[in-house]
């Protein structure tokens, strides 16, 4: 019991005295407390313009506990284009249905921040099982899509976090 009591503390000691700083905290520095999100509408598929936004919105209010508020009011401004959206065949089954996509979206990032101007382009991948004679479902499409997108903010919000450790 005292053993235990001591590793413990031991263990927190460690914790607290080595400087740990989550990685939000370096992402802050970089894009400040108040960003502005803009995301370019595909005419083709306007509706992934609008989960790419919430996507993007969700991510920075929970991840890194910044404000997304108007342009006029920010400190920096993240706009993400479409480059392309494709889906991949997977696995088939024994009749040669397709039972598993992937999807992959290349999006493209521009961060402004004052004078400081970046792009990239970034790949997000998901993949999900379909049944064995079924199309792909719009739902599941739509799905797809976000968690993609997602999984390519996260790309971007993690870059943005080691550039934020190195300034420091």
């Amino acid at each position: 019991m005292v053993k235990q009591l001591w590793l413990s503390i031991l263990l927190l000691f460690l914790l607290t005295a080595c400087g740990y700083k989550p990685s939000a905290q370096f992402a802050k520095k970089v894009l400040g407390e108040r960003i502005y999100t803009k995301v370019d509408v595909s005419l083709a598929n306007p509706e992934n313009a609008v989960l790419t936004k919430d996507g993007l919105n969700r991510a920075l209010q929970t991840r890194l506990k910044t404000i997304v508020t108007r342009k006029s009011d920010a400190d920096s401004m993240i706009a993400v284009r479409y480059e392309n959206i494709r889906f991949i065949p997977l696995q088939y089954d024994k009749n040669g249905y397709v039972v598993h996509y992937q999807v992959v979206m290349r999006l493209h990032f521009t961060f402004e921040k004052g004078e400081h101007h970046e792009e990239h382009s970034i790949v997000g991948r998901y993949e999900f099982p379909i049944s064995p004679t079924a199309i792909i479902a719009y739902d599941l499409q739509l799905k797809a899509i976000e968690k993609s997108a997602t999984k390519a903010l996260d790309q971007f919000i993690t870059h943005i976090s080691a550039k934020g450790y190195f300034v420091e």
